[in-house]
């Protein structure tokens, strides 16, 4: 059975820093991508960043230039670098694998069960 089980979400003050990190477990054969969303109260779930297995990475407009993804191939872990947070990055933010295929082939997306970030002024 996969699994996604993020960690590393925390109170933090305005200005400081946070690392997210996503494990992936179980029998995988591969994963096409792996990002991060989050969902702040009373608002949809938002993408966050993106990066794909050959390591090519992208981020909401929102992030750019303050935080910064990373992923293991070899773990099968992404991080989420966050620096310079703000009141409005408060979320619970979530982890997802997309096109993971299984042992069996079948391929599919999977989510983490969510960390919440407060940031607070």
């Amino acid at each position: 059975q996969v699994q996604l089980v993020e960690s590393g979400g925390g109170l933090v003050q305005a200005g400081g820093s946070l690392r997210l990190s996503c494990a992936v477990s179980g029998s995988i054969l591969s994963i096409n991508s792996m990002g991060w969303y989050r969902q702040a109260p009373g608002k949809e779930r938002e993408w966050v960043a993106r990066i794909i297995s050959g390591g090519s990475t992208n981020y909401a407009d929102s992030v750019k230039g303050r935080f910064t993804i990373s992923r293991d191939n070899a773990k099968n872990t992404v991080y989420l670098q966050m620096n310079s947070l703000k009141p409005e990055d408060t979320a619970i933010y979530f982890c997802n694998a997309a096109r993971l295929r299984l042992p069996s082939g079948r391929i599919g997306d999977y989510w983490g069960q969510g960390t919440q970030v407060t940031v607070a002024s």
